[in-house]
């Protein structure tokens, strides 16, 4: 076999796929953790509404969705550097979350705050005041 064969049967394997860690379609996401809640943040610069970015909780996943589009009039791309075009990513979250969920977009951040999901068999302290 020579080589270009095998070049193109290392990059044809599925690890290399748009879905991996590798993709330029995949924004950088930090998950912070405090007792019963999330905080994930999402890194999406050049978001221009935030009707451009989707966000779902279901159960324990969180899936984020957007469309990255940077235009400057009269410049040609030459290098790229910045995610552009649609990207989709499911996370997995450490717990389940509940209905009680905030998500902000500042800054080219996307901040999404998820709470603990408390299922109503668990036996709780009530606090009395």
């Amino acid at each position: 076999m020579d080589w270009t064969k095998q070049w193109e049967a290392f990059f044809s394997n599925p690890f290399w796929s748009s879905s991996n860690a590798f993709s330029s379609h995949s924004p950088g996401v930090n998950i912070y953790r405090r007792e019963n809640e999330l905080l994930v943040v999402v890194a999406i610069p050049g978001l221009e509404h935030v009707h451009d970015a989707e966000v779902y909780i279901h159960y324990n996943t969180l899936e984020i969705k957007a469309t990255v589009q940077l235009h400057f009039e009269g410049f040609e791309l030459i290098e790229e550097g910045i995610t552009q075009g649609p990207f989709e990513r499911v996370i997995q979250l450490p717990f389940p979350v509940g209905e009680k969920v905030e998500a902000v977009y500042e800054n080219g951040l996307l901040f999404i705050q998820l709470h603990r999901l408390i299922p109503d068999h668990i036996k709780r302290k009530v606090e009395i005041k």
